[in-house]
């Protein structure tokens, strides 16, 4: 006799964000009206002058006079996201699981199943919501860096899933590593979740890898770069923020991963029993 397998095995985890983000983005599209989704925005997205406007007031209000001289819409949304002003320090997280549109929270979603399964599988889900957690700030930290003076918000997980490719990267590449088996949804060898990471070093000497990591800085400055000019999208693409989230999950992999003697197979699926 032989149990009944799933067709596709994600880990409890992934399943509940994205279900999560899809309920939250259905609610907000279709219960909602604009006025409140909108409030709903200011009050969730990460604007990045409110918090500059902690230490530097002054140049926030140089900013959106400068803008309100310029003329035109944008103003406009400034002023309404920039509010009261006041901090929103929650935003720095909340921002991830908001999405512009069901393309956005759908292409998130797919990648974040992708490559954050085979993570998942190998961190558990405390851990693996952790780095989740982590990257999300980590990448909205880059991003204001580089636009500590915007008034205008960012959303979006894609930060937190470029974490999760980042991760992904230290030990799916190896021999026996679950590179296949993660693209095909098919948990079917446990053991391959559980095989010793190699050291950074090592693993950017790996051909694959460094392509990797190639391609992946050079489509994203490609459409962060072109997001606006080829209408990809209105305000542009946060890619910094994809980078931040993309290095932390390189980088701070071995914070999360546990040790060797720990890990097991986290989210295991329901084999088919075969006869000995």
């Amino acid at each position: 006799m032989s149990k009944r397998e799933r067709l596709f095995n994600v880990p409890g985890v992934i399943f509940w964000l994205v279900l999560g983000m899809a309920a939250f983005h259905a609610v907000r599209t279709y219960v909602l009206d604009a006025d409140t989704d909108f409030d709903l925005l200011a009050l969730l997205a990460f604007t990045p002058a409110r918090l500059t406007a902690q230490f530097d007031a002054a140049g926030v209000a140089a900013m959106l006079r400068d803008l309100a001289l310029r003329g035109g819409g944008d103003i406009e949304y400034a002023t309404f996201f920039f509010g009261d002003g006041s901090a929103q320090p929650w935003t720095l997280l909340t921002y991830a699981f908001l999405h512009a549109d069901w393309a956005h929270d759908g292409l998130n979603s797919l990648w974040l199943i992708a490559f954050g399964a085979p993570v998942a599988r190998r961190f558990g889900s405390a851990r693996f919501m952790a780095l989740f957690l982590v990257t999300a700030l980590v990448g909205v930290a880059t991003h204001y860096v580089f636009h500590a003076y915007d008034a205008m918000p960012i959303i979006g997980a894609s930060a937190a899933v470029s974490g999760a490719m980042g991760a992904a990267l230290r030990f799916v590449f190896q021999p026996g590593a679950p590179l296949g088996l993660a693209l095909a949804l098919r948990p079917d060898e446990p053991l391959a979740y559980r095989l010793p990471a190699l050291p950074l070093r090592q693993s950017l000497q790996d051909k694959r890898v460094l392509t990797f990591i190639i391609f992946w800085f050079v489509t994203n400055f490609a459409f962060g770069v072109a997001a606006q000019p080829l209408g990809i999208s209105e305000s542009g693409i946060a890619w910094e923020a994809h980078v931040g989230g993309f290095l932390a999950g390189l980088l701070l992999f071995s914070l999360f991963d546990p040790k060797q003697s720990d890990l097991r197979f986290h989210g295991e699926p329901d084999h088919v029993e075969r006869p000995m």
